[in-house]
C-alpha cells in the first residue's frame, strides 16, 4: 500500500491493524518553563502570604503592647496623683457598684482617679471605641453611653483575657455587627485593631477590670501598606530573576543538547554515506580506470566518426572520477588539528587556480586590501572553502560579472570576509536548501560543496552564512576565529 493510501486510513483502521500514531517529541524546554513558573509562583506566593501575615501581626502585635503599657501606667499614675493608698489598684475603682465596699479611700479622690484615667482613655489617638468591663463581663463604662451596662456574652476573646490574665489583641477588616460591643460610633475604614487589657488587683493576681480598645491607627496602616507592598515586588522581582536565571541556563542547556543532537546524527548519517561511498567507489574505480584505458586505446586506432564518442566517453568517466572523488572527499572525518593559516596566501592561491576561467568569461575580481592576520584553520580545507565559493561564483556568473571580495569586521577574536558575485542568484527554497547535503541546481552536481564548507568552518569554531536575491546576485559571509598573536589593521 502506497504513503497517500497509509494517510487516507481512519484511525480505528490502523488501530485494528496494530498500528499506533506517531508521537509528539518531548518538548523539554516548553515542559521545564511550564513546571518550574507554577513551582516557582507557588513558592514565591506562599513566602509573600507568609511574610505578610508576619508584618501584620508583629505591627499589631506591637501597637497592642505600647497601648497596654500606656493604659497601665496612666492607671497607677491617676491612683498615685489622688494619693490612694498603695492597696487599692484602678483596676477596683473603675466599677461604680463597688463604691461603698472601700470605705477607706476619700469618695473624691476616687472620683478624682477615676475620671482623669477615663478621660485618658476616652481621648487616645486613632480610638475608635473604647469599653470597661468588670470580672463579671458588665460593661461599665464606654465611650459609647449606649453600651453602659450591657453583659457581653459568647466572646472568646474577653473570655481568654480574663480567664488567662493576660492581654489578647486581634485586628479586623470588617465588622462583625453580631457583636454587641462593636457599635462603633464612627465606623473604622480600613484595618482596625482590638485590644484587651486587663488591670489587676494590688497583690497583680486577680483582673479586677478589662479595658477594650477599638483603635484604627492610620499611621500603622500605612506602613503595613508600605511594607506589604515592598514584600510583593520584592517577591515579584526574586521570582522573576530566579524563573529568568533558571530559563536562560535551561535554554542555553536545550540548545547545546540540540546542537549536540543534530551533531551526532549528522557524524553518523556521515559514517554511514562514508561507508557506503567507498563501497561504491572502490566498486567503480577499477571499471572507471579499464573504461578509461580502452577508449583512449581505441582513440589512437579510431580515426573516423567514432573520435567524437570516444571522446565523450573520456569525458564522462573523467566527470564520473571526479565525482567519486569529491564524495570521498566531502564524507571522510576532518582533522581537528588546529593551526594559525594566512588567510590573504590560501586566498591568493585559490584565486590563482581560477585565473584562465575568470579570463575566459569575463568575470572582474574585486579584492579589497585584507589584514595581515592569520585565522585559526588548516591550509588545505581553507583553500577548500575559497575553492567551493570561487568555483560557486563562476558557475553563477556564465556571461560574466564582478567577483568582490572585502574584509568587513576584524577585532581580536574574530574577522568576517565577504565573497559576493554578480551572478543569476538564487530563490528563497534554494537558499533553504543549500546546505543540505546532495542538494544542488547544477548540472551533474553533487551537492557537497557548501556542506563541506559549513562543516569546515564550524570544526574551526567558525560560521558561515549565505544571502542572495533573484537576478541581484550571491553574497556568502565566512567568520574565522583569529590566532593568537595575529596583528589587527
Amino acid at each position: 500500500m502506497g504513503l497517500q493510501s497509509r494517510l487516507d486510513l481512519p484511525v480505528s483502521e490502523e488501530s485494528e491493524r496494530g498500528e499506533t500514531p506517531a508521537k509528539r517529541p518531548f518538548n523539554l524546554l516548553r515542559w521545564y518553563a511550564f513546571v518550574s513558573l507554577a513551582i516557582i509562583l507557588s513558592v514565591a506566593v506562599g513566602l509573600g502570604l507568609i511574610s505578610s501575615r508576619f508584618v501584620i501581626n508583629e505591627s499589631v502585635e506591637r501597637d497592642a503592647l505600647l497601648t497596654a503599657q500606656f493604659i497601665q501606667s496612666i492607671a497607677l499614675a491617676e491612683v498615685r496623683h489622688v494619693s490612694i493608698p498603695n492597696v487599692r489598684t484602678m483596676g477596683e475603682l473603675l466599677d461604680p457598684r463597688l463604691d461603698q465596699s472601700y470605705p477607706e479611700i476619700n469618695p473624691q479622690a476616687r472620683r478624682d482617679a477615676r475620671g482623669e484615667f477615663l478621660d485618658h482613655i476616652a481621648h487616645l489617638p486613632d480610638m475608635l471605641l473604647a469599653n470597661i468591663y468588670a470580672p463579671d463581663r458588665m460593661v461599665i463604662w464606654s465611650s459609647n453611653p449606649a453600651l453602659v451596662g450591657r453583659m457581653i456574652e459568647s466572646d472568646d476573646d474577653l473570655d481568654r483575657a480574663f480567664d488567662n490574665k493576660v492581654r489578647v489583641s486581634a485586628s479586623y477588616h470588617n465588622v462583625d455587627q453580631a457583636r454587641s460591643e462593636q457599635k462603633f460610633i464612627s465606623p473604622p475604614e480600613h484595618l482596625f485593631i482590638e485590644n484587651y487589657i486587663p488591670l489587676f488587683d494590688a497583690e497583680g493576681v486577680n483582673v479586677t477590670a478589662m479595658v477594650e480598645i477599638y483603635k484604627e491607627p492610620r499611621d500603622l496602616i500605612v506602613r503595613i501598606e508600605q511594607g506589604l507592598l515592598m514584600i510583593w515586588m520584592a517577591v515579584a522581582l526574586g521570582a522573576t530573576l530566579v524563573y529568568g536565571g533558571l530559563y536562560w541556563l535551561m535554554y542555553r542547556a536545550n540548545r547545546h543538547l540540540q546542537q549536540q543532537q543534530k551533531r551526532l546524527i549528522s557524524n553518523e548519517t556521515f559514517v554511514a554515506l562514508g561507508e557506503m561511498s567507498s563501497a561504491v567507489a572502490h566498486s567503480l574505480r577499477n571499471p572507471l580506470a579499464s573504461i578509461r584505458s580502452s577508449a583512449e586505446l581505441a582513440q589512437e586506432i579510431e580515426e573516423g566518426p567514432a573520435q567524437k564518442n570516444i571522446g565523450d566517453i573520456i569525458s564522462q568517466v573523467d566527470r564520473m572520477s571526479h565525482w567519486v572523488r569529491e564524495l570521498l572527499q566531502s564524507l571522510r572525518p576532518l582533522n581537528d588539528e588546529v593551526q594559525a593559516v594566512e588567510l590573504e596566501r590560501v586566498l591568493q592561491d585559490s584565486l590563482q587556480a581560477f585565473t584562465l576561467q575568470l579570463k575566459r568569461q569575463g568575470i572582474e575580481v574585486q579584492l579589497d586590501a585584507l589584514s595581515n592576520v592569520r585565522v585559526l584553520s588548516q591550509p588545505s580545507l581553507l583553500g577548500q572553502i575559497f575553492h567551493s565559493l570561487i568555483a560557486n561564483a563562476v558557475e553563477a556568473m556564465s556571461e560574466g560579472g564582478t567577483l568582490r571580495i572585502e574584509q568587513v569586521q576584524h577585532n581580536r577574536k574574530t574577522l568576517t570576509l565577504r565573497l559576493c558575485d554578480s551572478g543569476k542568484g538564487m530563490t528563497e527554497e534554494q537558499q533553504r536548501m543549500a546546505f543540505r547535503p546532495f542538494y544542488t541546481t547544477k548540472q551533474g552536481g553533487l551537492g557537497v560543496g557548501l556542506v563541506l564548507v559549513k562543516r569546515i568552518m564550524e570544526r574551526f569554531g567558525g560560521s558561515v552564512r549565505m544571502s542572495s536575491r533573484e537576478g541581484r546576485g550571491t553574497c556568502v559571509r565566512l567568520s574565522f576565529r583569529v590566532a593568537r598573536g595575529a596583528s589587527q589593521g
